[in-house]
């Protein structure tokens, strides 16, 4: 019933006016509502074939149009297309991949410009993640498991898209004397921000910020509950209660304590979006979602799989331009042959793996370092 809600819920998001007499557009976005809840799950081609042949037995049963008609690409539904035009939201698909990528082209360079210096290369795979980070934020509620080996760009990604979405983002500073008493204290400022201040925010949090997992009993109990019990002192959540009291009853609710907490914690949940950035190598992932079964039921998850072929070239086409070639011919020969050396190394990880028995991973960070690599090898020669 969670997954049918999360489907329905964007679902609503869409103007009337724009599916009258469409049966087919409304055919697809709810296709590719279906491919966000349940596709984006999936990890193992056989259970991806699986969940295709219930689409598609599904589809002939609801509607008449042909398999190609509803699955062409691009099928990419979002709002901040709309958003960014200075409309109003409006759930609507992504006619053009060009005009995606000039839109977010556009933010990206406001974000380097006004936050920080942010290096990305905007292929087709990181821009559909952005899309799809996207409808996880955009919704009062919305949190995000992405997960992905390191250097794949969640976090990257994710700061872009809170920035499109207006949205803060709000990162816990990890010392070697972190501890369970810092984490509290952050949670409250953080709660405080969401509940009282009513600013939008982003939690992101990576697994190697989470130093003991004690932690991760707050972050169950505010993906599950939005509220973490006691976390405040009895005087402070007076004080809180005082700050939204007004506000609490201009919207129709009981000047009582138990009223006005409730106000506060439904508060938080519409304006807290976690996005918690874990890596699936080893067994820390497994035995964390095991135990706290809030990180996989209250999430919406997202795998950032290896990046493809085209994306390994565009990105070192894009730092193998500060170099000057003899011919353009040349750096796109380069650019084509770091890829055949990565997926080459893909390649032997699984035989390594037949063999062996053993993971081995090749990851984007260590793409990165072969051409830093290629760089300073062809400096000094």
């Amino acid at each position: 019933m969670r997954d049918v809600a999360k489907i329905t819920q964007n679902l609503m998001l869409a103007q009337p006016a724009s599916y009258k007499g469409n049966a087919l557009g409304l055919a697809r976005m709810w296709a590719h509502e279906c491919h966000r809840v349940w596709l984006d799950r999936l990890l193992f081609p056989e259970d991806v074939n699986a969940y295709m042949n219930f689409m598609r037995n599904g589809l002939k049963e609801l509607v008449e149009f042909k398999e190609e008609q509803i699955f062409e690409e691009p099928l990419i539904y979002t709002s901040f297309i709309a958003m960014c035009k200075g409309h109003e939201p409006s759930y609507k698909p992504v006619e053009e991949i060009d005009e995606l990528k000039q839109v977010l082209e556009n933010k990206l360079a406001e974000y380097n410009e006004t936050v920080s210096s942010m290096d990305l290369v905007l292929f087709n795979q990181a821009m559909e993640h952005i899309t799809r980070i996207a409808r996880i934020l955009f919704q009062p509620c919305g949190n995000g498991l992405l997960v992905g080996v390191g250097g794949s760009g969640k976090q990257s990604l994710s700061k872009l898209t809170s920035f499109i979405l207006n949205q803060e983002v709000f990162r816990i500073v990890v010392a070697s004397n972190y501890g369970i008493g810092d984490l509290k204290t952050d949670l409250q400022i953080l709660l405080k921000k969401t509940g009282v201040s009513g600013l939008e925010t982003l939690f992101l949090l990576t697994d190697s910020q989470i130093v003991d997992d004690k932690f991760l009993v707050f972050i169950n109990d505010i993906l599950s509950a939005g509220y973490i019990p006691e976390l405040f002192a009895p005087d402070e959540i007076d004080e809180i209660l005082g700050k939204i009291r007004g506000e609490a009853k201009s919207m129709g609710c009981l000047d009582a304590p138990e009223h006005l907490m409730n106000f506060f914690i439904n508060k938080v949940r519409k304006n807290l979006h976690m996005g918690l950035c874990f890596s699936p190598v080893g067994d820390t992932f497994r035995f964390r979602a095991r135990m706290f079964p809030a990180i996989i039921n209250c999430t919406s998850i997202d795998w950032f799989h290896a990046w493809p072929r085209d994306a390994l070239v565009g990105v070192a086409n894009r730092f193998l331009a500060n170099i000057e070639f003899p011919s353009e011919e040349i750096r796109e020969a380069i650019a084509n042959h770091m890829a055949n050396v990565h997926l080459s190394i893909d390649d032997a990880n699984t035989e390594f793996k037949n063999r062996e028995r053993r993971f081995n991973y090749t990851t984007p960070t260590s793409f990165l370092e072969l051409i830093s690599f290629y760089e300073k090898l062809l400096g000094e020669k």
